[in-house]
């Protein structure tokens, strides 16, 4: 049993606490964290193992860490937990792991292209989706908000763990290497969702919350569509287009 860890002024929780709150601090170590045993679950379920594992004095006798044994292990107080972990029901685990790195895929059929996304909870629920939906990769511009903050990987379930994720790509060079068509969903396009034929090759692509895709992507995506509201709104938030989007290529594929 280890020492409890109840000084906000501990090294261990510093650097730990700089890691949940900075971007350029996960990027420069290669690491991040993981909340809660669903995330630690899957990240064991794809063969990721924790380099440390922090828990609170309720927490340290979950079953699940019986398959971390090789972590190295800290004890931190529940105020000092919650601090790390600002959910409302905090599980009282969190697993410090390598961010993977994974290398594009050699051949691809359905992909995901994300620019400039900048909601974490955005950017978690697209992951969620496009796993849900077996997409092959996900592709994300420079200036996406990081798809591995502690927000993102709340919202992705998992999803993390199941997809490719491609950070910092040139999109524009992927669109234009992808073999199949690279689709983009606009407002006022002549042609509906529900018109395309999606069985083949398809990429989609998407853009900021606020500016849509940029010039350059929209020019390369040579297909786009407009997805049906009949309601009195005028656009759909950009998580929940993508995945109206992917599920309708997943029923025409059948």
């Amino acid at each position: 049993m280890t020492d409890t860890v109840s000084s906000p002024q501990n090294a261990r929780f510093r650097h730990i606490k700089k890691l949940a709150e900075s971007a350029a601090m996960r990027h420069e170590y290669g690491q991040t964290l993981l909340d809660g045993e669903h995330l630690l679950a899957a990240a064991l379920d794809a063969g990721i193992r924790p380099a440390l594992l922090i828990t609170t004095p309720a927490a340290s006798a979950h079953p699940l860490l019986a398959r971390c044994a090789e972590a190295e292990r800290l004890t931190f107080s529940q105020g000092l937990f919650n601090v790390l972990s600002p959910v409302k029901t905090p599980t009282g685990m969190l697993a410090l792991i390598a961010i993977p790195r994974s290398a594009p895929p050699a051949k691809t059929h359905f992909c995901v292209l994300l620019e400039a996304i900048q909601d974490p909870g955005n950017l978690g629920t697209m992951l969620r989706s496009a796993a849900a939906a077996g997409v092959d990769a996900v592709y994300l511009s420079p200036g996406c908000t990081d798809a591995w903050s502690p927000k993102v990987l709340r919202g992705g379930m998992g999803a993390h763990f199941a997809i490719r994720i491609i950070e910092d790509a040139d999109l524009p060079a992927v669109a234009q290497a992808f073999p199949g068509a690279v689709c983009a969903a606009t407002l006022g396009a002549a042609h509906s969702l529900y018109q395309t034929d999606l069985r083949g090759a398809v990429a989609f692509a998407v853009g900021n919350e606020g500016a849509g895709l940029s010039a350059e992507l929209r020019a390369a995506a040579g297909m786009e569509f407009t997805i049906p509201m009949p309601g009195r709104v005028e656009s759909l938030n950009a998580a929940a287009a993508l995945a109206v989007c992917l599920f309708e290529r997943v029923r025409q594929a059948g």
